[in-house]
């Protein structure tokens, strides 16, 4: 009975030992993904990677990680050349195959999402508008100054924000002050209507949906084999 005790003592030991090994590594292998992410050309201003599965070690040694969970914050894209910030990207990254030294991974498939502030978006606009929320899901608020007869007028617009062709952001106004005036609804249209092509995704990432609510706007992403990290 006792050398039964003293097995099963041995055992625990054994296993938390396991376990412990097992925790650090994965965090080893997080840290040096962290450091390597690539998404899209810029530059995360702080990345988190979750790597899921357990035990870890025996994934380690396939080179093939199940899930990869990664959070960037302040991520540097582009829209129609100009900078457009990423407020935060989530994405989980599956069946991830990784070189040995993690200084590189492949993911068989990607989903998430990506959210842009309407401070953010606002800058990326070109029109010298101010975008925020439309009160519903899917809209935005347009504010604008316009010259009218020499007098410079603001007005502000509920428009429709939605993703055309999977790579571009559009804003049209549902209906503008003034419409049906010959002149003035074109006018106010080239401030408040604009189409924002979204360029700098890495590649095999693609955006497939688009809403808006009080805290910005939300991209959907997904895509096949997709490079998490190195070349």
């Amino acid at each position: 009975m006792r050398a039964l005790r003293i097995i099963l003592i041995i055992g625990l030991v054994l296993a938390g030992l396991f376990v412990a090994v097992d925790r650090w590594a994965a965090g080893y292998a997080e840290d040096e993904l962290a450091a390597r992410v690539q998404i899209g050309r810029g530059l995360a201003g702080s990345t988190e990677v979750d790597i899921h599965g357990f035990p870890f070690l025996t994934q380690a040694l396939g080179h093939e990680l199940e899930q990869v969970d990664v959070r960037l914050k302040g991520v540097e894209a582009s829209a129609d050349g100009r900078r457009l910030r990423i407020t935060q990207l989530d994405a989980r990254f599956h069946d991830v195959a990784v070189k040995s030294d993690y200084s590189g991974g492949t993911a068989a498939a990607v989903d998430g999402t990506a959210l842009v502030s309407y401070e953010d978006l606002t800058k990326a606009s070109q029109t010298g508008v101010t975008l925020t929320y439309g009160g519903a899901p899917g809209k935005v608020k347009v504010t604008a100054t316009v010259e009218i007869l020499g007098r410079s007028i603001t007005r502000s617009v509920v428009s429709t924000i939605s993703l055309v062709d999977g790579t571009t952001v559009r804003v049209r106004a549902d209906e503008v002050p003034g419409e049906g005036i010959p002149g003035v609804e074109g006018m106010v249209r080239r401030k408040t209507d604009f189409d924002r092509r979204i360029d700098g995704l890495p590649k095999g990432i693609e955006l497939s949906g688009l809403t808006s609510d009080a805290g910005g706007v939300h991209l959907t992403i997904g895509g096949k084999d997709v490079v998490l990290a190195g070349s």
